[in-house]
């Protein structure tokens, strides 16, 4: 029998969860840039 898990794809998954934890932070930052644009928008409007 084979092993499916060795070092090589312990490696690239852990480079994954790497990868999406900035996607999300990344994410996370450019929603918080929509949310202040928006917040002055509606300032901007409402004035």
């Amino acid at each position: 029998m084979s092993e499916n898990s060795n070092p090589n794809n312990v490696e690239n998954d852990e480079f994954n969860l790497i990868n999406e934890d900035s996607d999300y932070k990344d994410l996370i930052t450019r929603l918080n840039e929509i949310k202040s644009t928006i917040a002055l928008l509606e300032k901007a409007i409402f004035k």
